[in-house]
């Protein structure tokens, strides 16, 4: 397999979601809230929420097992693991390790990848590369977050937002000409602070009282200031995808974009001008998975026979940083 012919394509997808539902009209007994607010600003209705004895490695790994099995790929066969996570299990060591482990990946090399919401495309961006330069054949990439544990459930802006879960793809050396086309990310950390996790990392250790007085272990957002970046960034984001393959939106087949939040959604689809039917809204049932997003999305229209081999995918990402980034796909 020359380079000149070697593409990464994606052969098997896999996600995994808790059982618990935490619905519109749980939060209205939690929270000043009621369920027409939330969905009118947010469009979800009910996400999932991680039970105590689940981690972001545990759904992680789960969705990685789905993702092998589809491929028919044996776990001693994979030579990296690159996990999408602002949640981890711990500070160190990184996820992914744990998630070697509890795969038997024994051969892949395995790390954590710190991009929020864009962190599957970037591991998705870091995957290709190392293919395409024949460095590595088989690469599981993952987005994974539980969430529900950084989210102060008192403040209403944020708690009715995100969700847990997990999503994978195994992604694959091949000759063929479907593939991934190309991937694109941008960083902006001008605008960090608009969305962070202030505490427990050497700023503010959890040692210090004062993390735990000003709860700063709880995520920080603001929402107006990420939204009037979030539709820009994805569109400049996708609009460097379709340039650098000659493509325009008329040849998307379907845009999986980061399902943040509805009015993001359908801005940047009207943006791009594509329609209504193009463009995979799933943010009703999860609500926001961060990294784990995109990964899920993709396997539930692989899974329910969405997409055919030939078509073109566009995926779409923004999170905390600025991260956002895009890859197109022809599947």
């Amino acid at each position: 397999m020359s380079n000149e012919l070697v593409r990464a394509r994606i052969t098997g997808t896999g996600s995994c979601l808790p059982e618990k539902v935490l619905s519109n009209a749980d939060l209205e007994k939690m929270v000043d809230t009621t369920d027409e607010w939330i969905t009118v600003r947010t469009g979800i209705k009910e996400r999932r929420i991680a039970a105590e004895n689940e981690h972001t490695s545990t759904l992680a790994t789960e969705a990685s097992r789905r993702a092998l099995e589809m491929a028919g790929v044996a776990p001693e066969d994979v030579d990296m693991i690159i996990l999408g996570t602002v949640t981890p299990d711990f500070p160190f060591p990184a996820t992914a390790c744990i998630v070697q482990h509890e795969l038997g990946a024994k051969n892949a090399v395995a790390f954590d990848i710190s991009a929020a919401c864009s962190g599957f495309i970037y591991g998705l961006s870091i995957a290709e590369k190392y293919i395409r330069c024949n460095a590595a054949k088989r690469v599981l990439v993952i987005g994974a977050e539980v969430f529900s544990r950084i989210i102060d459930w008192s403040d209403r802006n944020t708690c009715i937002i995100f969700g847990d879960g997990a999503g994978a793809a195994l992604v694959e050396a091949t000759d063929q000409d479907n593939g991934i086309l190309s991937t694109h990310m941008f960083t902006d950390g001008e605008y960090w602070e608009t969305l962070y996790s202030p505490g427990c990392g050497v700023r503010n250790p959890a040692s210090n009282p004062k993390t735990i007085e000003e709860k700063l272990y709880y995520m920080k957002m603001d929402g107006n200031e990420v939204y009037k970046h979030a539709v820009r960034s994805m569109y400049e984001a996708a609009k460097v995808a379709l340039e650098s393959n000659q493509l325009t939106t008329s040849d998307i087949s379907l845009l999986i974009t980061h399902q943040a939040n509805i009015r993001i959604i359908e801005g940047l689809g009207k943006r791009m001008k594509m329609p209504a039917d193009k463009v995979f809204v799933n943010i009703d049932k999860v609500g926001n998975t961060s990294a784990a997003s995109i990964p899920i999305a993709l396997d539930e229209v692989n899974r329910n026979g969405l997409i055919k081999q030939g078509d073109t995918l566009l995926l779409d990402a923004f999170g905390g940083g600025y991260t956002y980034g895009s890859a197109l796909i022809r599947w």
